[in-house]
C-alpha cells in the first residue's frame, strides 16, 4: 500500500494511524518468528557437520560453501534479532513508525538472506552427496522456485480484486 492510501485504508478498517502501525508490528512479528525458527532449525543441522565422520572428506571449495552458509544463517538471526533489539530501545518512544519501517527491512534482508541460505544449502547437500553439476542445478532450482514463490506470486496477486472491492468492480492501480 503506497502512503498515500494510508487514510483510505485507516477509514476502510476503522482504525487509526497508531491502530495500524500497531497491526503490522504484530503481523511482522509473526514472520519474523517464522524466518527465524526455519533458520535456526537449518543452522542447528549446519553445526552439526563438523561434527560427522564424512566432513574431514570435503575438498575446499565445498567447506567454502559450508562456512558461508554458517555466516549466512548466523547473520539471519542476527538481523531477525536486530528488530527485537530496535523495539527494546524504542520502546515507549511513541517511535511505533520507526519500528514497522526498520522492521519490514529487517524482514526483507532476511528473506533474502534465506533464500540464498535455503539455495545454498542444497547446492552443498546436493555437491557432496551427488557432485558438483548437480549441486549447482539443484541450488539454481531451488532458488528460482523461492523467487517466483516469494516474489513472482505475490506481485501477480497485487494485480488482482483488493479486499475492500465489490465483485465485478475495477482494481485500482
Amino acid at each position: 500500500m503506497s502512503t498515500t492510501d494510508d487514510g483510505a485504508a485507516d477509514r476502510a478498517r476503522n482504525e487509526t494511524r497508531s491502530e495500524r502501525y500497531d497491526r503490522n508490528w504484530r503481523d511482522m512479528q509473526q514472520e519474523l518468528r517464522i524466518v527465524q525458527t526455519g533458520t535456526q532449525i537449518l543452522a542447528g543441522f549446519l553445526l552439526t557437520l563438523p561434527f560427522q565422520q564424512r566432513f574431514s572428506i570435503l575438498d575446499d571449495g565445498e567447506i567454502a560453501i559450508y562456512l558461508v552458509l554458517v555466516i549466512l544463517a548466523a547473520g539471519i538471526t542476527i538481523l531477525a534479532l536486530g528488530a527485537v533489539s530496535t523495539h527494546r530501545l524504542l520502546f515507549g518512544q511513541r517511535q511505533k513508525h520507526d519500528l514497522v519501517r526498520f522492521g519490514n527491512r529487517i524482514l526483507i534482508a532476511c528473506l533474502v538472506m534465506s533464500a540464498l541460505l535455503f539455495a545454498g544449502t542444497v547446492l552443498f547437500v546436493f555437491d557432496v552427496v551427488l557432485g558438483h553439476t548437480m549441486g549447482v542445478i539443484g541450488g539454481v532450482v531451488v532458488f528460482v522456485a523461492t523467487a517466483v514463490l516469494w516474489i513472482g506470486v505475490p506481485l501477480a496477486a497485487r494485480r488482482t480484486r483488493h479486499d475492500d472491492q465489490e465483485d465485478g468492480e475495477v482494481p485500482r492501480s
